[in-house]
């Protein structure tokens, strides 16, 4: 019998093959642009290139932007452009050493494509991880917990926001830090682990609402996760845990705060600042576009042609299951109940907004970064299933992948007035070898001009492979994982 290091070891081996699997999963895309990851992006070079929260030299190519006191800003929440900062900073002089100048158009799409790398895809990748080893720790074997990660990574839309510059994936990616730091907390022995895993969580649950706004109340239930999970072992060891998640969380309330101040001039969030012409919804609908939910969007936001979850991704059908088993367990109830509270919220919050299907999307975008938290669910069901349903649990899990695969593949930006563009748009594309559909560029205007070269492409594009065999280095990649896999869980077993 292998000893508990061991042991360890093994499935830190098996938890680094499986996020170096899917991080090259996420980059071997890149999206191109559009208004979202335009805004962001615009914001980046704001700050790199001329030190100021001001997008007024680059605003053209969004019409994602605020309007204030005769200037341009992105109207979007700052954690994912401060956290791609220091990407952009080391990308820079990487760039000049290559012989590309940086503020090139050549020199913006490659700083582009490693910022969404480093600051997205990176983070998601960690994520996964992390879900591999909150798989174990629910009692599933190192294949349950795989199954549960690779379904998030490869087999849910997440996988095209992964590969964009949007700040769902991110979003996700710390709900899931901090969901697994407070549930540390219920093993911690020392005030110093007390301290340190409280803090991990707030900072964690903090950076998800500086990311996205949305997020707050799931930051929320995510703190009283923690304090919950401490709360057993009395006041000293309560009264720790509040204080650090609540400098975590201050941490990143004057982030936030501290942004808005300095680019408006007060603490109102950045989407009241449009131009009256511009997404008028948010001004006349409700409080910025939110009514209440309603059930006809929440049932296509799940089963829809257009945006439904479990149509893109029929796998995650089982996910609540998962959680439901979870919750009758009992030992990790609160967590359970926390992730589902977090899903539903994000699902009433999508079905109440005026603009519910988001635009040119993948799947239900605004409830994107609730999957990492449900396929939680998947590792678990997995576990519990027999072996006839896990054959269905594994045909359902392939045709996920390749669905999503076919959408990243072609473009993940799908029309809001198709009422079935998987069928009707990326079905026929993929087919034929369309690839890298979006010719739409996040450089400014007079960079991109009307060049078709700066918009999407993926990494067999670059070796000079053309349509569906531009996928086999991919293909041939994962095929290599599978094996690596099989013969280290062979040596596990022995």
């Amino acid at each position: 019998m292998n000893s508990l290091p061991e042991q360890s070891s093994a499935r830190w081996k098996l938890a680094l093959l499986l996020g170096s699997v899917t991080f090259l999963s996420f980059i071997y895309f890149y999206e191109g642009g559009g208004w979202n990851q335009n805004s962001r992006f615009d914001l980046l070079r704001a700050i790199v290139e001329r030190h100021t929260l001001q997008i007024d030299a680059y605003h053209e190519n969004t019409q994602d932007k605020a309007h204030f006191n005769g200037h341009y800003f992105s109207d979007k929440a700052p954690g994912l452009v401060f956290l791609a900062v220091p990407f952009a900073m080391a990308a820079r002089p990487a760039l000049r050493i290559a012989g590309i100048d940086p503020q090139s158009p050549r020199g913006e799409l490659a700083l582009s494509y490693f910022v969404s790398a480093g600051a997205v895809a990176l983070p998601t990748a960690l994520a996964g991880v992390c879900l591999f080893f909150l798989g174990i720790r629910f009692g599933a074997t190192a294949t349950g917990a795989a199954f549960g990660t690779l379904v998030m990574a490869l087999g849910t839309p997440l996988w095209a926001y992964a590969s964009l510059f949007w700040a769902h994936a991110l979003v996700g990616a710390c709900l899931v830090f901090a969901f697994a730091s407070a549930l540390k907390l219920r093993e911690s022995k020392t005030t110093r682990g007390d301290v340190s895993w409280a803090l991990a969580a707030g900072l964690a649950a903090g950076w998800a609402t500086v990311t996205e706004y949305p997020a707050a109340p799931a930051s929320a239930l995510l703190a009283f996760l923690a304090l919950s999970q401490a709360w057993p072992r009395g006041n000293s060891a309560r009264w720790r845990v509040t204080a650090g998640v609540g400098v975590g969380a201050v941490i990143c309330i004057i982030a936030l705060l501290g942004y808005l101040h300095a680019a408006f001039g007060s603490f109102r969030p950045s989407y009241s600042y449009y131009d009256p012409n511009s997404f008028s919804f948010m001004q006349q609908r409700g409080y910025m576009g939110l009514t209440y939910p309603h059930p006809d969007r929440l049932l296509k936001l799940l089963f829809g042609c257009s945006r439904g979850l479990f149509f893109a991704s029929p796998v995650m059908l089982a996910a609540p299951v998962g959680l439901w088993w979870l919750w009758k367990g009992k030992t990790y109830s609160a967590a359970a109940l926390v992730a589902a509270a977090i899903a539903s919220y994000y699902f009433l919050f999508n079905a109440s907004f005026y603009w519910w299907k988001s635009g040119l999307s993948f799947g239900p975008r605004y409830t994107g970064a609730t999957f990492p938290l449900l396929c939680i669910g998947l590792a678990v069901t997995w576990q519990r299933a027999t072996p006839a349903w896990r054959r269905v649990l594994m045909a359902f899990a392939l045709g996920s992948v390749f669905v999503a695969l076919m959408a990243v593949s072609t473009t993940s930006e799908l029309s809001m007035e198709d009422r079935c563009p998987l069928l009707h748009t990326t079905w026929p594309a993929f087919w034929s070898g369309q690839m890298a559909l979006n010719r739409v560029s996040m450089l400014t205007v007079a960079e991109a001009g009307s060049s078709p070269q700066y918009g999407a492409f993926n990494l067999g594009q670059l070796l000079g492979l053309h349509g569906l065999a531009s996928l086999i280095p991919l293909l041939a990649a994962w095929g290599f994982a599978a094996a690596l896999w099989v013969r280290m869980n062979r040596r596990r077993s022995e």
